[in-house]
């Protein structure tokens, strides 16, 4: 298929939610769902609706509200696995499903115990099977990267064969490098029968830091799709990061000749949103949407940007969405005006409780002289995706001296009756934690905590990240408050909340796919 557009896949609901402690519900799926369909992504595979009830209602849900992408659920080659996913996406306006099975003797062998043929069988029964109920098939032969090149000849030209429209080749180890990675798509496309009508698609792993790389030389040797995530995220090193491949192919189309379809001014509030329901921090060197992308310390560099912008910025921030910490609203700014900046921001405010947004908002004006986008994002990403929680924090006393031991108490309301508890330990925070948790009864483990302004000053709301661990089960908690002790209480119990979620549906079936 030759054309100079690139699709853009987004799997940051199914393989991005794979990374430890990025588990999300309903609402925050569907949060981040309007927030790339607002980016113009042209795939966004919802989940993998057969692993659980709550994936299953994840892909329903963002199957339902999207009308714009694709909307695909990702499924194994059996007949229970494709029809939980054709009935997940049976409302959506472009539905399909993603049928995937590995491909590679090192998986044959010691995972699918499965020989060549029986794969080949099973890969075409699937697709086929699919393709009498829905359009649009992609198929993914797991473990590409590693598989012999004759053989997945053999399996492409079944499924082409068998319908399917998208052929995706993963390296799921990210172990390849990428003029080996492109050399394999370029032989696939030549040999493949019928491999010129179909769209080939790129799966990169980032594990030996190669996934962007890989990605692009996919699409010079003639991919036309690129499989990714926002900020990379993904289990293990991540998976392929959609803001860096977009604005490569944006920035460098002098080389590549390649364009998308992606609203590039979308990228650092989908980059925050993601960061805000995840509770994984951007790392500050993080290209395109990182603290210092766009910053420049050294006398020299600043010098030559100061005279003119092109001498050390390949890219202007405004291109990404990034304002520059633009000052945008104070507290005598009404809720018109309010609004008004949410949508500027491409935020959909019919999306979130308008009301407690606003108080939020005047609450936070109240407190800080100054008011920017990124303190707009943060109460948008907590009032667009929350939900009844279980846990809910109604108040919290800290103490602390250099000759009296912290202290802390809180009140917790807990399925709506409150608990008063107290603590102390050998820090403010460590005593607030220890009061909540005796609050709500919980054995959390925290393994992992980071704190960071959302901007400059000293009125600037503080940010904080928790990871927690209650046996095998993770999440992570995330809250933003002027006061970093109750941004503290608040990203914890944000956790804990997550954790009740998790238990609901702690019967998911472990497949890493793609």
């Amino acid at each position: 298929m030759t054309t100079n557009r690139v699709q853009i896949f987004d799997t940051t609901l199914r393989d991005g939610e794979q990374s430890p402690g990025a588990s999300m519900n309903v609402e925050e799926k569907v949060a981040i769902a309007r927030q790339l369909e607002q980016l113009n992504v042209d795939v966004i595979e919802a989940g993998f609706a057969a692993s659980s009830e709550g994936d299953y209602d994840s892909v329903r849900h963002v199957a339902e509200t999207v009308t714009r992408p694709i909307v695909l659920s990702l499924s194994r080659t059996k007949e229970g696995d494709i029809e939980r996913a054709i009935r997940a996406v049976e409302k959506a306006k472009r539905p399909g499903v993603h049928i995937f099975i590995a491909t590679s003797d090192i998986h044959l062998n010691h995972k699918l115990m499965m020989s060549r043929q029986e794969v080949l069988d099973a890969a075409g029964w699937a697709v086929g099977y699919a393709k009498k109920r829905l359009d649009y098939v992609e198929f993914s032969a797991e473990d590409a990267s590693r598989s012999d090149g004759d053989y997945l000849v053999q399996v492409f030209g079944e499924v082409i064969k068998a319908g399917a429209v998208t052929l995706n080749v993963p390296d799921t180890t990210g172990y390849a490098l990428p003029e080996q990675f492109g050399e394999l798509f370029r032989f696939l496309i030549a040999s493949t029968p019928g491999g010129d009508g179909v769209c080939w698609s790129a799966h990169c792993h980032n594990d030996l830091g190669m996934a962007v790389a890989n990605s692009l030389a996919a699409v010079k040797a003639g991919a036309r799709q690129i499989e990714c995530t926002v900020n990379g995220l993904g289990e293990r090193a991540g998976n392929t990061s959609m803001e860096e491949v977009v604005m490569a192919l944006k920035t460098r189309s002098d080389f590549f000749g390649l364009v998308t379809g992606v609203v590039t001014e979308q990228i650092y509030p989908a980059s925050r949103l993601v960061s805000q329901i995840t509770g994984i921090a951007i790392p500050i060197n993080k290209p395109i949407v990182g603290e210092n992308a766009f910053a420049h310390e050294a006398g020299i560099h600043q010098d030559g940007v100061l005279k003119n912008k092109i001498t050390y910025e390949i890219m202007r921030p405004e291109t990404v969405g990034l304002a520059a910490n633009r000052l945008v609203l104070g507290k005598h700014s009404g809720r018109h005006a309010f609004v008004d900046r949410l949508r500027e921001l491409g935020i959909a405010a019919q999306d979130m409780d308008m009301n407690k947004a606003f108080e939020r908002f005047k609450a936070l004006a109240d407190k800080k002289k100054s008011v920017y986008d990124e303190d707009l994002m943060a109460i948008v990403a907590e009032e667009t995706v929350r939900v009844p929680d279980r846990y809910e924090l109604t108040y919290l006393n800290v103490t602390s001296s250099s000759e009296v031991v912290p202290q802390a108490t809180v009140r917790v309301r807990v399925d709506g009756a409150e608990r008063t508890q107290h603590a102390t330990g050998d820090g403010m925070v460590d005593a607030c934690y220890k009061a909540i948790a005796k609050a709500t009864g919980t054995h959390c483990k925290l393994e992992r905590y980071a704190v960071k302004g959302i901007t400059g000053g000293t009125d600037a709301q503080g940010e904080v990240s928790c990871l927690v661990r209650e046996d095998e089960l993770t999440a992570t908690g995330q809250g933003a408050h002027t006061d970093i002790i109750m941004a503290s209480a608040l990203a914890f119990l944000n956790a804990l909340n997550k954790i009740e979620y998790r238990k609901r549906y702690a019967a998911r079936v472990r497949v890493e796919g793609p």
